[in-house]
């Protein structure tokens, strides 16, 4: 049996807090506005984790109005979702996700996301792909105001 996922999440870029993404912390004057930490990528990941198996959304597993959950370390969260016994006997065949960003650059951190999703998963490094991309100046992203994700998961039991 085979499950397709996918995910999508938005924050917002402020000052004074710590830019996560896929788990790394990067340098950056800005960071991402949310009640965890606000790793834009790794809350498309788990959505898209979630999705394909029919389990609703991280604001269901997580919700902001929990304080338990404030300023939460993402990737403790995705392990949440694969240590929850719904997830057992799946198995990540791969994950593809793309990044929109003007800034800060990202292409340097990847593989250092790619290591902390394959070791999140069991997976083989090539079973995870982490792109980059800008709008071009456009909208919210590209006028430097925010961070988009997305992520497409296809699971195998």
């Amino acid at each position: 049996m085979i499950r397709i996922g996918q995910g999508f999440d938005v924050h917002k870029l402020v000052k004074g807090r710590n830019f996560i993404l896929g788990g790394v912390k990067i340098p950056c004057s800005h960071g991402l506005l949310g009640h965890s930490d606000a790793d834009v990528l790794t809350h498309a990941v788990m959505d898209a984790v979630i999705g394909a198996l029919g389990l609703g959304d991280i604001g269901k597993w997580f919700p902001d109005t929990d304080d338990s959950f404030k300023d939460a370390d993402s990737i403790d969260l995705l392990k949440r979702i694969v240590s929850d016994n719904r997830f057992k006997g799946w198995k990540i065949v791969n994950i593809d996700s793309t990044v929109i960003a003007e800034k800060p650059k990202i292409s340097a951190f990847i593989p250092d996301m790619k290591k902390i999703y394959t070791g999140v998963f069991s997976v083989d490094i090539g079973a995870i792909s982490i792109k980059a991309t800008t709008t071009e100046g456009l909208g919210f992203c590209g006028r430097g105001e925010g961070v988009a994700a997305m992520a497409a998961v296809l699971l195998e039991k």
